[in-house]
């Protein structure tokens, strides 16, 4: 499983020349409520499987969670379903507060 630090990401997405991934978050409603990195779909992690056709099993797909112990499981289920272009987001929300945006609100 590719894994991406939260200062890859931000360097990635203010990229003009480069395609954007799709920033999918798989925590829960009340914690995407809170805070979220901007661009990111909700899909909370136990919806994935039954929703994974919504998703293109070609594209980038970064997959966010608080502190990336989510993220990393669908991962590897996505891998698994033949998804050949996903990307853990190490650090999850938490550290983009931390590193990208220290204004973001926090729980």
């Amino acid at each position: 499983m590719r894994q991406m630090s939260v200062t890859e990401l931000s360097e990635w997405l203010a990229d003009p020349e480069r395609a954007k991934p799709m920033l999918l978050d798989v925590r829960e409603p009340a914690e995407f409520d809170i805070c979220r990195i901007p661009g990111a779909e909700l899909m909370p992690m136990g919806t994935v499987p039954a929703r994974q056709q919504e998703l293109d099993p070609d594209a980038d797909i970064v997959v966010i969670c608080h502190h990336g112990g989510r993220s990393a499981q669908v991962c590897m289920f996505l891998e698994r379903q033949g998804f050949s272009h996903v990307i853990n987001l190490a650090g999850g929300v938490h550290a983009w507060a931390e590193l990208v945006d220290p204004g973001m609100p926090r729980y």
